[in-house]
């Protein structure tokens, strides 16, 4: 048998981040070689992966990330199966990483062919599903671009947002901040009225109609009600329209520009599941 030695074996943890004794394994049966041991570690994950096709990686951590001009923002959802695995300090590590990366590509497939560390990122995904035991992946990926993009990850990983405003004024960073807050704890489904899907807008004025017949409302009203019900949808539900969650009597849109002529041009968010 091969003798290994510790500083070897730390050498191919540090790696590939496998634990101690699979990396011991691994280099006696590569009988030294380390370039062989990591690709023994690699089927390995490729094994746990084939077996764990069919799972199910609804938990795990949401990350956005913005450049150093912050002209650009990516988030990502590096998930797993477990919330034990997905709030590890070393999955989080990962995924912080990921992400960092993830920002020089505009679309997923790119990132995951992009070289992390020696490896694709979809190897690296592969392998440390060997080493963790769970089914890993990038379950979302999403771009911004802006004149000024600004970003909030929300405590526990469980939410990260972007937003992206239209120029840089005095201040900016404090109101991203809040807007992409704001994104995170309001859900809105669309930045403006203008960019609601024009089937929600008929779903919904339906809904209102049927409440309104089932009030007694009469029929020849029910158009001109619902108008006025569709407007409270856009308030509640679009972006600028909603209520500054740090002052209710301001409208996002109106926050923003209390420091210049500012806009929010748009903006992502993404969650576990």
């Amino acid at each position: 048998m091969v003798k290994v030695t510790a500083a070897e074996v730390n050498k191919l943890r540090k790696s590939t981040g496998a634990g101690m004794m699979d990396c011991k394994k691994a280099l006696v049966e590569a009988e030294g070689d380390f370039e062989k041991a990591i690709d023994i570690l690699r089927k390995k994950g490729q094994k746990v992966a084939a077996k764990r096709a069919d799972r199910e990686s609804t938990e795990g951590a949401a990350i956005a990330k913005v450049n150093d001009n912050k002209t650009e923002g990516v988030s990502i959802v590096l998930g797993c199966e477990t919330d034990f695995v997905g709030k590890n300090e070393s999955f989080v590590s990962l995924a912080h990483e990921l992400a960092e990366l993830a920002l020089d590509f505009d679309s997923k497939e790119a990132f995951l062919a992009a070289d992390f560390k020696g490896m694709s990122v979809a190897e690296k995904l592969i392998e440390q599903t060997g080493v963790i035991g769970e089914k890993l992946g990038i379950n979302v990926f999403e771009k911004i671009t802006a004149p000024f993009v600004g970003s909030y990850i929300h405590a526990g990983n469980k939410i990260a947002t972007l937003v992206g405003l239209s120029s840089v004024e005095d201040g900016i960073d404090v109101v991203a901040k809040d807007v992409a807050m704001q994104v995170a704890a309001m859900n809105p489904i669309a930045l403006d009225e203008n960019e609601v899907d024009a089937s929600i807008i008929e779903k919904e004025i339906e809904i209102a109609k049927d409440q309104l017949r089932a009030e007694g409302k009469p029929e020849a009203m029910l158009d001109t009600i619902a108008k006025g019900k569709i407007k409270r949808f856009f308030k509640d539900n679009t972006l600028v329209n909603q209520a500054f969650i740090k002052n209710s009597k301001q409208t996002v849109s109106e926050y923003v520009k209390t420091i210049g002529d500012l806009n929010v041009t748009g903006f992502k968010r993404v969650t576990l599941g």
